[in-house]
Parts: C-alpha cells; sequence; structure tokens
C-alpha cells in the first residue's frame, strides 16, 4: 500500500481523484485492512494546513486527539481526552474519530457547539452541518464554531448501555454576535446514538430542565437525566457570570 502525503487542499483532491483512500490515523481501518485486503493507495491530510488548524473557532480533522488542548473550548477539550487510552489518542484523529468511528466521541461536543463542517469535495473546500456531514461521510477537513458562552461535559464510565458509555454535553451559544439571542443545547450519546436538543436560554436553570424532559431526553435513564440536570446547572451558573 502506498500512503501519499498532500501538502495542499488541491494536492489532497487529486490524490482522491485518482482512487486514493482516507486514512485518518489509521486506529480503526487497519483491522478492516488486514482482514480484507489493503487498497493499492491511501491519503492522510497530516500535511495539510488547513487539516492541522487547532483554535479561532477551528479544529482540522488532522490533528491527534492528544493535541487539543486549551485553544478549544473545554466541551471539546474534554471529549478527546476521555478517547480510549493515552497510545490511542497520539495516533486517533479527529476526523477518523467523528467521521470513521462508530462510537464518534467528539460528536456530541461538536454538536452542542453548534459546529460546521469544512468537507473536500472534487470542487473543492465546501462547508455542511454535521448531520449531512454523518450521513454523506465525506472527506473532512475541518470544524468550525462561534465561540461559546460556557460549556459542561460528562462521560458517565458507570452507567452503560451495552458496553458504550453515556456522554452528557452542554453549550450555552449565540447565533451571531453581539447581543443576540442564547441558546442552550445538549447532547447525550445514548449507545451508538446521540440524542440532541435545543432550547431557549434561561437564567433559571429549572425552567430549561423542565422544557427538556418533555423531549426524548426527558425518557433517558434516571442516572442520566440527573446527570444532565447537574451539567444544564452548571452551564447557566457560568453563562450568568459572563
Amino acid at each position: 500500500m502506498f500512503v501519499r502525503l498532500p501538502t495542499s487542499v488541491t494536492e489532497a483532491r487529486e490524490c482522491l481523484a485518482e482512487g486514493a483512500v482516507p486514512v485518518g490515523g489509521a486506529t480503526l481501518v487497519w483491522a478492516g485492512w488486514q482482514r480484507d485486503g489493503f487498497p493499492e493507495q491511501a491519503v492522510s491530510l497530516r500535511e495539510v494546513p488547513e487539516a492541522r488548524v487547532i483554535g479561532d473557532g477551528t479544529l482540522g480533522a488532522a490533528v491527534l486527539l492528544h493535541e487539543i488542548d486549551e485553544r478549544v473550548p473545554e466541551v471539546l477539550r474534554r471529549a478527546a481526552a476521555g478517547v480510549g487510552t493515552g497510545a490511542v489518542r497520539r495516533t486517533a484523529t479527529v476526523g477518523g474519530n467523528i467521521v470513521g468511528s462508530t462510537l464518534r466521541c467528539l460528536l456530541p461536543a461538536a454538536l452542542v457547539l453548534d459546529a460546521r463542517a469544512v468537507v473536500l469535495e472534487s470542487d473543492g473546500p465546501v462547508e455542511t452541518d454535521l448531520p449531512e456531514l454523518l450521513a454523506k461521510r465525506p472527506v473532512l477537513l475541518s470544524l468550525r464554531w462561534r465561540e461559546p458562552v460556557a460549556t459542561g461535559y460528562r462521560k458517565l464510565n458507570g452507567v452503560l448501555r451495552g458496553e458504550v458509555p453515556f456522554v452528557v454535553a452542554v453549550a450555552v451559544t449565540r447565533a451571531g454576535a453581539g447581543a443576540d439571542p442564547l441558546t442552550l443545547r445538549v447532547a447525550v450519546r445514548d449507545g451508538y446514538d446521540v440524542l440532541s436538543e435545543s432550547v431557549p436560554y434561561d437564567a433559571d436553570a429549572a425552567r430549561i430542565l423542565g422544557t427538556l424532559a418533555l423531549t426524548p431526553l426527558g425518557t433517558l435513564p434516571e442516572a442520566v437525566f440527573e446527570a444532565v440536570r447537574e451539567e444544564v446547572a452548571g452551564v447557566v451558573e457560568r453563562a450568568g457570570a459572563c
């Protein structure tokens, strides 16, 4: 197998057009290739600048999970820190986790940030939303978001759906700059699925939780919804202090 390392978006497009298979961090695809056979050529985005950026509301798809630091919001940083072992985080990439993984550990955090995906298509980079990214599974270049007002994250290792722990992510965000209305978003990984809801922000956490209890989030196990209560209360308190 020949691994190609383009250094620009243009070169990456050429590799894909010539049949190269995206490799990501290879933590997920390698076992499949060993079982089913290796492709003739693969392509890694690790030398493409647009896929390596961290900070200013952007996270590149080729960034390794262990490289994610205080340049991104806490909810995304904590989600990355909770993936696998240190050895996995030193190899796995953002793009591989969101597009190539069934667990998608970073997805709840990306959803509550209301992140957009920049994907590589035949005509060049195009921005799309996360549901379309997951449905079509194109090559991800980066995630983009507006800086949140406050965020929260919790991984419930003791509460499982099968062998998969629940994850709770919460954020208060603005649609735009200045005094635009605030929105509170919650995303919960339930097994291999992610439930997400958004409601208008309210300084009274009890009112927010009453609204969320009427959504599919209200059908979650009590221990999980209790974690939602606690994270929402904490995020509302931090948002009020900003």
